[in-house]
Formats: structure tokens, C-alpha cells, sequence
């Protein structure tokens, strides 16, 4: 009997350390920050295939390694293994993530169900997104003339809470979503005018880029194609004639810091609007300068043909973190 009892008292000894060491479950976006390593295990750091994020790229993520994590478990499509170890220096995560902790009496614990974005408006520098993406069908020619020589693009607009991706999507259409395959993706159908302003304010529809988010995010919207895209094209409207973009077509090749870009915010949309901003930069491979490459808006309220950003801004929550601090706002071409 002693024997017995020593034994399960080991057992339970082994299974609490197990538990101590368990991974914390989260949810939301990891925004790559710079190009990592994206390894199958923390310890060893085995990597198949030589994986590594991409910088101002977006990921799913799944967990942190511990309470306060080293590293947080994100999904990296058409990886083998797809799930990967990213170092949390390597970027920030974006939306309304938060960690799952088990809820303690009272109910403590738990994230409350309001104060959350309902949505994240990403916003991109394109040009410095070119200079690290430069075999990309919209990189390969750029003029000082173009819109996105001195205006700001779409990236997407992601509704929130994060890990409602691909709903009602196929299988098929959840294979085909990582870059090479976007072409296999179905067509989105928008009438010729939003087509044509989509095409100008989201150049990546070059590379298919369209597809890629009304499966994965704007099947989450709750509205059809030509309503999500002219929901987004409308809010970039808001930002592309405020003194948000006079402030980043005034400093090209120049840097501003996330102060003085919040600080647009406030100017455009009313005092507290940058605290649900998030500046994000990506390295330039060739030169190792630091460059602003996107801007992540916390959003909240219902979103329409009539909508006020000012408002979507103000009803969300703030950031808890900036971002960047400072970045170079990138000339069109490769520099």
C-alpha cells in the first residue's frame, strides 16, 4: 500500500509539472515585425524546411509558451509542419487577442464581452512593402505618378474576435489560401466601379490579394462581396483625405515616430483616435533600413455606406502598445 501511495503521489507530482509547463491557448493575430525563424520545437529549434515569417505579414495564433511567453504558437500555411514557434520579439500580436486562462471564482479571468475591436482596418505603406516583397506582380513596375507612390492601400479589414477565419469557406478554398495559390481561388464579383477603385487602393489584387481576404476574413462580415469591399473602400477613403496621409506624403524619405502618427489620428478623427492605432515596420533587405509598412485600426460599431471612422475609432478599445516606434516613410521604387 505504501508503495501504491508513494507511486500515485509521483504521478501526481509528474502531471502537476506537466500542467505548470502546459501551453496558455490564445487568440487572435501575430503581425510579423521582421523576418524569424518559425521553428517545430523551442528547445532544439528544428526548423523542416528552413521556415521563417514574413515581415508585415499576418498569422493565425493559437498559444503562448507560458504565462508570460518567450514564444507564442502561430499557423504558417504551407509549412509541414504548419504550426510554428515564433519568438514573441519577432512581432505583436494584433486584434483581440488575449490569453485563455482558466476562470477563477467570480468569474475572474475572463475577458470582458465588450471593449473589444469588432474589427481591425489594416492599412499598408506600399512601397515599402514592395521593397521587401519586390518579385510581386504590383512591385515589378512603380512610378512616382501612382496612387500608391503617396497614398495609403488596403490590406484588409478583419473581423474580430480573431480566429473566426474561413467561415462557411471549402476545404478546397482553405488549401488554396497561401500566396502561391491564391489564383485558384473563386472570383470576387463587385460591380466595374468598385472594381476599378479596388484595383487603385489595393494593388496586391495583381496577385490575387482580393481572393485571399473575403476567404479568409470577408466570409466573417456578414454581408456580401460588394459590401465588404465597399464597406473597406469607404473607410480608406477617411484616411487617404486626412491629415494622416498629408503627415506620410509630406515626409517621404524621412521618419516619423508612432507619437506623431497617432497624433495625425487625433488631429483627423478626435482626440484618443491614435491610441487604437498600431504601427508596424518591416526591415529592408538590401539596405537594413527600418520602414513603416503598415498601420493596424481597432474598430468598433456597425460598419455601412455611412459610416464615421471617427466614430469606428472611438467606440473600440486602445492598443495597449504603439508599435514601432520609429520608420522611414519609403519612397516608391527600390532604393
Amino acid at each position: 500500500m505504501r508503495i501504491g501511495v508513494v507511486f500515485g503521489l509521483a504521478m501526481l507530482v509528474a502531471s502537476l509539472a506537466d500542467a505548470a509547463h502546459a501551453d496558455v491557448k490564445m487568440s487572435g493575430t501575430f503581425v510579423a515585425d521582421a523576418a524569424c525563424p518559425a521553428t517545430q520545437a523551442i528547445k532544439n529549434g528544428k526548423n523542416p524546411g528552413n521556415v521563417s515569417t514574413d515581415a508585415g505579414q499576418s498569422y493565425q495564433l493559437f498559444a503562448g509558451n507560458k504565462d508570460a511567453p518567450t514564444h507564442y504558437l502561430i499557423l504558417v500555411p504551407g509549412a509541414d509542419p504548419e504550426r510554428r514557434w515564433v519568438k514573441v520579439s519577432c512581432g505583436h500580436v494584433s486584434g483581440s487577442s488575449a490569453a485563455t486562462v482558466p476562470a477563477a471564482p467570480g468569474g475572474q479571468g475572463k475577458p470582458a464581452a465588450s471593449g473589444k475591436p469588432e474589427y481591425v482596418f489594416a492599412l499598408s505603406w506600399q512601397p515599402a512593402f514592395c521593397e521587401t516583397k519586390s518579385s510581386k506582380t504590383e512591385c515589378k513596375a512603380q512610378s512616382a505618378g501612382d496612387f500608391d507612390a503617396t497614398h495609403f492601400t488596403l490590406h484588409g479589414l478583419w473581423p474580430q474576435p480573431n480566429g473566426n477565419f474561413y467561415c462557411q469557406a471549402t476545404a478546397s478554398d482553405k488549401a488554396n489560401d497561401n500566396p502561391a495559390h491564391w489564383k485558384d481561388l473563386p472570383p470576387v464579383n463587385l460591380d466595374a466601379n468598385t472594381r476599378t477603385e479596388l484595383d487603385q487602393v489595393m494593388p496586391g489584387t495583381a496577385s490575387h490579394l482580393e481572393r485571399h481576404e473575403w476567404v479568409k476574413h470577408g466570409t466573417c462580415y456578414g454581408k456580401s462581396q460588394q459590401d465588404y469591399f465597399s464597406d473597406a473602400l469607404n473607410l480608406m477613403r477617411a484616411v487617404n483625405s486626412s491629415p494622416v496621409r498629408d503627415l506620410f506624403a509630406k515626409n517621404i524619405g524621412g521618419k516619423l515616430t508612432a507619437d506623431q502618427i497617432r497624433g495625425a489620428f487625433d488631429s483627423a478623427f478626435g482626440a484618443g483616435a491614435g491610441d487604437r492605432v498600431r504601427v508596424s515596420c518591416v526591415i529592408d533587405p538590401s539596405s537594413g533600413r527600418r520602414l513603416i509598412g503598415e498601420l493596424t485600426l481597432g474598430l468598433a460599431g456597425p460598419i455601412g455606406p455611412d459610416s464615421s471612422l471617427k466614430d469606428l475609432l472611438l467606440a473600440s478599445v486602445p492598443t495597449n502598445k504603439a508599435g514601432c516606434p520609429t520608420g522611414t516613410v519609403d519612397a516608391i521604387g527600390f532604393q
